[in-house]
């Protein structure tokens, strides 16, 4: 089992920044790669950003350049630093733990992130 806790979101005004921290614990061994999802209202779940055990990162086209994902293995802990928001980002946002061998994952609770124009 492997536990997620996300912290981090808030209210920001358009072009700031945030970021959002998921800490993860239990059997955090079996962890291949973590990140982070999004849903707005009346959409489905999207991918924002991953990385991988060895740090290799993915984003969606989306948050190129504006948001970045990284990880403290130290402290068991990923980061989406998020820079130049939009209206357009605002979501619940989920922390999310990947296993590849058993195809499973495991998800935070999610932190809501609200950009105002």
């Amino acid at each position: 089992q492997v536990q997620l806790v996300e912290s981090g979101g808030g209210l920001v005004q358009a072009g700031g920044s945030l970021r959002l921290s998921c800490a993860a614990s239990g059997s955090i061994f079996s962890i291949n790669a973590m990140g982070w999802y999004r849903q707005a209202p009346g959409k489905q779940r999207e991918l924002v950003a991953t990385i991988t055990s060895g740090g290799i990162a993915n984003y969606a086209d989306s948050v190129k350049g504006r948001f970045t994902i990284s990880r403290d293995n130290t402290k068991n802990t990923v980061y989406l630093q998020m820079n130049s928001l939009r209206p357009e980002d605002t979501a619940v946002y989920y922390c999310n733990a990947a296993q590849w061998v058993i195809s499973y994952d495991y998800w935070g609770q999610g932190t809501q992130v609200t950009v105002s124009s």
